[in-house]
């Protein structure tokens, strides 16, 4: 008579959760499946009825993402020498010429910059902060965490026009260090609370043997407390960076121009025509996906073990 383990599942369950988790997967790729492919379309082929799978295959919405075009006369079409590059033949082949660069360029540089500065100044201020809550002794400690938390559960909207009139009086409104700023504010309650719970399962004793041996506090806490953390300020860093990569509200109340990040600038991307420029804009969400994505992969081993950290205790 074979041992049957209770915790270990059978075969069969472990086909069905392979399907399911398939199933979901694929369910969850299709639309970025066909983001990706339409960034690769003609403009009347990311418009066709039905849509079409197999298509000849062009850079035409990159190039228009990173130009901007305009329409010439005929008369003055023809009298323009051959196109050089071939960026220029493909927009020539549309009857336009290219005027310049896009604001893409820029607009991506700095969702780069306020997205990766804030999510690390939210991991080094939430660090440290949650270092306190968990090794020391704070006054009023459950209440301050709850004030912390708090402040994660308020729609951005509540708090949008004192904050466009705060940053209007402080010279904040449309800067870097003004983004940088609000999204660190927003994600230091979750970076506090998600580091707090990782360094509570780290042994205290680890720090007092260091102490011992002639660490200082500061020494015992880099030396011994961060390379034991390192699971949860990477999965911490992930949420982040995707709050502040993704967030549109106060995107668009308190930038305009210089530093407007990526996610308002791309539905605006119209064609010439007035018309949704629909491969252009998806070579925009293509190219804006990258960098979470890459991020999240050199990540992966530190994410799934600091889901599971402290999960199962013996």
């Amino acid at each position: 008579m074979s041992a049957h383990s209770v915790t270990e599942p059978s075969t069969v369950s472990k086909w069905i959760a392979g399907i399911l988790v398939g199933l979901y997967a694929l369910i969850t790729l299709i639309p970025l499946l066909w983001i990706i492919s339409t960034s690769f379309k003609s403009g009347p082929d990311s418009i066709s009825y039905p849509p079409k799978v197999v298509f000849q295959p062009t850079l035409e919405g990159y190039v228009n993402l990173f130009t901007t075009q305009s329409r010439p006369s005929a008369a003055d079409l023809a009298k323009l020498p051959p196109p050089t590059t071939w960026y220029d033949k493909i927009t020539r082949d549309r009857g336009m010429i290219i005027s310049g660069p896009s604001r893409f360029g820029q607009r991506f540089l700095n969702s780069v910059i306020i997205g990766f500065g804030s999510t690390f100044l939210s991991i080094f201020l939430g660090t440290l902060a949650a270092y306190a809550f968990s090794r020391f002794k704070v006054p009023l400690k459950d209440d301050l965490l709850f004030f912390i938390l708090s402040t994660r559960m308020m729609p951005p909207i509540a708090v949008a026009i004192p904050i466009y009139l705060m940053f209007r009086q402080l010279g904040l409104s449309d800067t870097h260090l003004g983004m940088i700023l609000l999204y660190t504010a927003v994600n230091l309650s979750l970076s506090v609370w998600l580091l707090k719970g990782f360094i509570d399962e780290i042994p205290r004793e680890y720090e007092e043997a260091a102490l011992i041996d002639g660490y200082t506090r500061f020494q015992a806490f880099y030396k011994v407390v961060l390379p034991q953390a390192a699971t949860g300020i990477a999965s911490t860093a992930i949420f982040c960076l995707i709050f502040a990569w993704n967030e549109y509200a106060f995107a668009v109340l308190l930038t305009s121009g210089n530093a407007q990040t990526a996610p308002p600038f791309i539905p605006t991307i119209l064609s010439v025509g007035g018309g949704i420029d629909w491969p252009a804009v998806a070579a925009a969400a293509t190219l804006f996906l990258l960098p979470v994505v890459v991020f999240t992969v050199l990540l992966r081993k530190h994410l799934l073990r600091g889901i599971t950290f402290g999960a199962v205790r013996k």
